[in-house]
């Protein structure tokens, strides 16, 4: 048997064509689609914001922060397989992402992971720690302490600022 610390499990889902995978340890919870009230002097990825249980969690949209086509619905898509966001808990702070497709926790060993090309998919190497071979295509492990530097976090957590 591996042992544990060798391995990482991943939650995984679908922006666009492409499949990503954050830290379990970082994901609070998946929840559906809900209605997201926008803000103003949001930053143009931050999409407003949901209140989840009388707490109110700001929304961001992968999709603007990494220059990615949103997948398009097909009439033949199952309901209950559409997008929702999965909340994450970043440096104490919840934030909601936008995903268009949940996968499955996976577990993959830690010696699998690769170091990710100079650019994949338009998105920065900054915000990825790493790509794993699933069957006949990759899957991105994103750094979620990366994708929002220090000052940029404080203006999702306050826009007012």
């Amino acid at each position: 048997m591996a042992d544990e610390n060798s391995q990482l499990q991943l939650v995984t889902f679908q922006l666009g064509e492409e499949l990503y995978g954050v830290d379990i340890m970082d994901v609070k919870e998946i929840v559906k689609v809900q209605t997201v009230r926008p803000i103003p002097n949001a930053p143009y990825y931050v999409e407003g914001i949901i209140n989840l249980r009388a707490e109110i969690i700001p929304i961001i949209n992968l999709h603007k922060r990494f220059h990615l086509k949103a997948t398009e619905k097909k009439l033949d898509d199952d309901l209950d397989d559409e997008g929702g966001f999965i909340i994450l808990d970043i440096e104490g702070n919840k934030i909601g992402i936008i995903i268009d497709r949940v996968a499955r926790v996976i577990t993959v060993d830690r010696g699998e992971i690769k170091p990710p090309p100079q650019m994949l998919c338009g998105i920065g190497t900054e915000y990825i720690e790493g790509v794993v071979r699933q069957d006949a295509s990759y899957l991105i492990i994103l750094d979620t302490r990366k994708i929002f530097n220090a000052g940029e976090l404080q203006k999702i957590i306050d826009p007012q600022l």
